[in-house]
């Protein structure tokens, strides 16, 4: 049996609560400091306070430390890494190869940030070697290549991103925001390069694109892929949004958590959830109401056209109708859908600019701005970016996750035994014959489970037993009863470090910004950009221009009429020189100049 687990983020404990009750088997979340969004950092007492919310589900948590560390830090994040190990979390996602040492036989696993570039077999097996139980992999990966490395690396867990917001370079080499802003991706400060507007120019200076966001992409849904990841080897699916807010957690991770459950409905005698519970919702989970940049599947199913957003990085949200009539203060909809007051709306102008608006008052399909946009026109799409009423219901509790159990409760020769699940009690007393049948009273008071986490699905007491037990005393047991299921009983597993085999040649990509690391790859020199910069590309994508302008002739393109180097070129005047490395079907985009 195949434990599946849906991983959810959560940028503080009440989003982790949050994921927890909405369906995740795991949620990831940042330590005080060193995760790789720097914006969000938790305490220690958080943290131990989401295990234990965790923990009786079989929930488990994982805390990032996937940034690089330089060597004035080092001291800071073993002692982190210290009171992490003794509140209970499961396993710690590592990027910088320095911390390795510091985790040796900690009560945990390690994990491989995507951060660590994981995209090949060979890779994968190395940090296998090195001491990781898990590998996330990279968000470019197809299907294909997923399985490929489940074959090539079969006891390695496989983790991948399902949902949410898309770098445009591979994980972890990265380093624009660096580079332009001296703001390193890599220590959880990316400055969103990637989401800026660029013109596209030629090797003559001819402008084949003028002021669109060319490296922006859609977000990633995985969600009518999950069956394909499954059969690829994959056995985390992981929701992106460490920066999201609670309705946007508990939305997607219920979205997934029950196509994970239709899934599994289908395939009962191979696979299960990895954790315990089951969830009930006050809403109908939908992708499409809730923050989302237009959606892509990227590249599990191959490369795909529609990758990226080139007119806007924002949420342009759910279609919602076209622009029917215009009046001076307001307009009507076509379409069946229902507004509320304060919606957040926005539609593609003439010149491909996106302009948004902000409902003031709503009757029926006709909309009342607070101010009427200049560039609205009859027969433009509308798309709903803030949807005030599903907001609304999210804004409340908006589910509830409860543990069926069953509890069986026997007569022995000293007393009585009750059980559920795993645990069972003995508790000593003396055997009153009962006047009348008990078996009623039994049922009812053994199933007030109340306020717990647990739901009693049976009472089995065998017909023969015939004895009285006073209702306080059945208090008592039920209590003690729930008390023993809720203890802490997971698995700890101890992280165990091998010695690195020899990687070939080592460079600023191999983000070496510390001693440590530089011990643990057995070189001298500290070559992350971060220290001594690098000739190489600041980003390796595989989004591609020439494929996207429908210009690649190895996939059947026509020929570009431009002349390269082409060359991104930001507002400021900045050039980035653009290198299209067919072979492997990539594009580099090198350091700018003026």
């Amino acid at each position: 049996m195949t434990p599946l687990e849906l991983l959810a983020p959560a940028k503080n404990l009440a989003c982790g609560m949050a994921a927890i009750d909405h369906g995740a088997d795991a949620v990831y979340i940042g330590a005080p400091k060193y995760g790789a969004r720097a914006a969000v950092g938790n305490s220690i007492g958080d943290i131990r306070k989401l295990c234990e919310y965790a923990h009786p589900y079989g929930v488990k948590i994982y805390v990032t430390l996937n940034t690089i560390v330089y060597d004035s830090e080092l001291e800071e994040i073993h002692r982190l890494i210290d009171q992490l190990a003794e509140i209970g979390v499961d396993a710690i996602l590592v990027q910088d190869m320095g911390l390795l040492q510091f985790l040796q036989d900690k009560p945990f696993e390690i994990h491989a940030s995507t951060q660590t570039d994981n995209r090949t077999a060979e890779k994968v097996r190395w940090l296998q070697q090195v001491g990781f139980t898990r590998a996330v992999l990279a968000r470019e990966l197809s299907a294909e290549e997923i399985a490929g490395i489940h074959r090539q690396v079969p006891d390695m867990e496989l983790e991948v991103f399902v949902h949410g917001a898309l770098c445009v370079s591979y994980s972890g080499i990265c380093y624009a925001s660096q580079h332009c802003f001296q703001r390193s991706a890599n220590r959880g400060e990316c400055a969103q390069f990637c989401r800026m507007r660029f013109s596209l120019v030629d090797a003559d200076g001819v402008e084949v694109e003028r002021e669109r966001y060319l490296l922006s992409l859609k977000d990633m849904n995985q969600s009518d892929n999950l069956e394909k990841l499954i059969s690829a080897g994959a056995v985390s699916f992981k929701i992106e949004g460490r920066l999201k807010d609670v309705a946007y957690v508990k939305n997607v991770t219920a979205a997934y958590s029950e196509r994970l459950n239709a899934f599994i409905r289908k395939h009962p005698e191979n696979y299960c959830r990895a954790s315990k519970g089951h969830c009930e919702y006050t809403f109908s989970p939908n992708l499409n109401r809730t923050f989302n940049r237009g959606y892509t599947t990227y590249f599990v199913n191959g490369r795909q056209p529609d990758i990226a957003s080139f007119d806007t990085p924002k949420a342009v949200g759910e279609f919602v109708g076209k622009v029917k009539e215009i009046r001076s203060d307001s307009f009507n909809v076509a379409g069946t859908a229902s507004f509320a007051n304060g919606d957040g709306l926005c539609f593609q102008n003439a010149d491909r600019q996106f302009e948004g608006l902000r409902a003031n008052r709503v009757v029926g399909n006709r909309i009342y701005p607070y101010k009427m946009p200049a560039g609205l026109r009859p027969g433009m799409a509308l798309y709903r970016n803030n949807d005030q009423e599903f907001e609304r219901v999210l804004s409340k509790p908006s589910a509830t996750r409860k543990i069926a159990i069953t509890i069986a409760l026997r007569a022995v020769d000293d007393g009585f035994e009750l059980s559920a699940g795993d645990v069972s009690l003995h508790f000593a007393a003396d055997h009153q014959l009962a006047q009348k049948s008990p078996r009623e009273n039994l049922i009812r008071q053994l199933s007030k489970l109340g306020d717990t986490i647990y739901e009693c699905s049976e009472v089995d007491i065998p017909d023969d037993f015939n004895y009285f037990i006073p209702n306080s005393q059945l208090s008592d047991m039920r209590r003690q009863l729930v008390d023993a299921l809720s203890m802490p009983r997971r698995e700890v597993k101890k992280a165990r470090v091998g010695v690195p085999p020899v990687l070939g040649n080592l460079s600023y990509l191999n983000n070496i910004s510390n001693h440590l690391s530089a011990s643990f790859y057995g070189v001298d020199e500290l070559s992350a950009f971060e220290l001594r910069g690098g000739d190489g590309p600041i980003m390796q994508c595989r989004h591609c221009l020439r494929y996207a302008l429908g210009c690649c002739v190895k996939h059947g393109g026509r020929r570009p009429e431009w002349h390269e180097p082409l060359s991104l070129v930001l507002g400021d005047g900045r050039r980035f020189r653009l290198e299209f490395d067919c072979q492997h079907c990539q594009m580099n985009v090198y350091a700018s100049t003026r």
